[in-house]
């Protein structure tokens, strides 16, 4: 298969733009072609994800210095030459699991990591990224617009761009992410392409959607079943919020790969059935009602103890909103001294919660706000029993941080959980 080059594109691979370029390009291409691609769009909306590269004993292994532009080469541009990059081409952003530098030793990797990761936070900022260090920059300065090419990672935010927001990406990695902030390209095809966002099952929401725990089991449940597809979801009783699509977002891509979603009068490609492609023919129906939504329910709830030692709420970012709600929940209250609460975030909404006195009130109450961090990179005892309102962090922690026991439930039953050692959540 042959790629179609644009002028500029054929000058970069030449070497015309510099050998960042030159290496990122090529990158591009062998992505391109492994995709099936014929050729490349522009984007000048691109979200990395360095927080991710591999644990700093094994980028010592291969780059004892930890000199960034080598780190940045090897690691971020799958390069054996050390190449200088002067500036990213598109305005780029960072993505999370950087860890919070005040406490090293609440993270996985320790301090060691943490300094990686701090020489690395430098490096991004040198090149002309803003470090933004979120799984939510739609939150915090990062909020394209509808039809926009992006080139984005980390997964409910893909999902929240095309299905939110009309903006097109799909899920990216750091190898490629990175390409594309450096070049301002992109792989033409998958969701940049306007066939390929139709809706492909159509589901009949059956039950109030009232709670946010509602919105993570319908993805959460929808997802398994409906596998590359994109689902359209009728019938829901009421218009969503900012959290709720986030929980939607971050569930649906976890337990499967809805990069994709419409709420019909809701999303932007979705003001009818029929736009969203609901009404073709071949179109999947599905139901979810009160025995689909108690099987999710049960899939997310695994332990076999009462007791709680972690609640862990944030996954993805905790809103503004949401630490509002906690705050009120644990005014003039104290968790049991069995448990710990970790809240994450990043360091703008936290800036906010501070002028705002919310930090204060939970911190009196006994929990922790964590910045520009992941809740799956929190290093906890073998055996360790946790509570999460995310279902996107129910379903990866026992494979990412080896925590098996696992609850699942609303913010106040986490809240309640907290202060008492004890889960008591249910599903009513």
């Amino acid at each position: 298969m042959t790629l179609k080059l644009s002028p500029d594109e054929q000058g970069m691979l030449d070497g015309s733009g510099g050998s960042a370029r030159q290496k990122a390009m090529e990158l591009l291409v062998r992505y391109a072609l492994a995709l099936g691609a014929d050729g490349f769009v522009d984007t000048d909306n691109v979200t990395v994800i360095p927080g991710s590269i591999p644990d700093v004993s094994i980028v010592r292994r291969h780059v004892p210095s930890l000199d960034p532009d080598e780190v940045a080469s090897r690691f971020m541009l799958d390069s054996d030459e050390t190449v200088i990059l002067d500036r990213v081409k598109a305005f780029t952003t960072t993505n999370a699991t950087w860890r919070d530098q005040a406490y090293p030793e609440l993270q996985m990797g320790g301090e060691d990591h943490c300094h990686l990761l701090r020489i690395m936070a430098d490096y991004c900022r040198r090149v002309g990224m803003i470090h933004l260090a979120t799984c939510t920059p739609y939150q915090v300065g990062n909020i394209p617009v509808r039809g926009q090419h992006l080139a984005w990672t980390e997964s409910s935010a893909i999902a929240y761009a095309n299905s939110v927001i009309g903006a097109r990406t799909n899920i990216e990695g750091l190898h490629s992410a990175f390409a594309s902030a450096i070049t301002g390209k992109t792989p033409l095809w998958g969701m940049h392409l306007e066939e390929n966002r139709l809706g492909k099952v159509v589901v009949d929401v059956q039950v109030g959607m009232e709670d946010v725990r509602e919105w993570c089991l319908l993805g959460y449940h929808v997802a398994g079943q409906v596998g590359l597809d994109i689902p359209v979801y009728t019938n829901i009783d009421r218009l969503p919020d900012l959290t709720r699509l986030m929980a939607l977002c971050a569930a649906g891509i976890s337990s499967g790969s809805i990069v994709m979603h419409h709420i019909v009068g809701v999303t932007p490609e979705a003001p009818t059935v029929e736009a969203a492609g609901g009404q073709r023919k071949g179109v999947r129906k599905l139901r979810f009602g009160e025995e689909e939504r108690r099987e999710a329910y049960g899939k997310l709830n695994r332990s076999r103890k009462d007791d709680v030692d972690i609640v862990a709420l944030g996954c993805p970012h905790m809103t503004l909103e949401g630490l509002q709600a906690v705050a009120g929940m644990l005014e003039g209250r104290r968790i049991s001294p069995n448990t710990k609460l970790y809240i994450t975030t990043n360091s703008m909404i936290r800036a906010m919660a501070r002028i705002q006195g919310l930090e204060s009130v939970i911190e009196r109450g006994g929990g922790l706000i964590l910045v520009d961090s992941c809740c799956l990179v929190l290093d906890a005892e073998p055996g360790s029993v946790f509570a999460t309102n995310s279902a996107k962090y129910g379903h990866y922690a026992p494979g990412a941080t080896g925590l098996a026991n696992t609850w699942f439930g609303t913010t106040g039953e986490c809240i309640e959980a907290a202060l008492s050692g004890r889960w008591r959540g249910a599903l009513t």
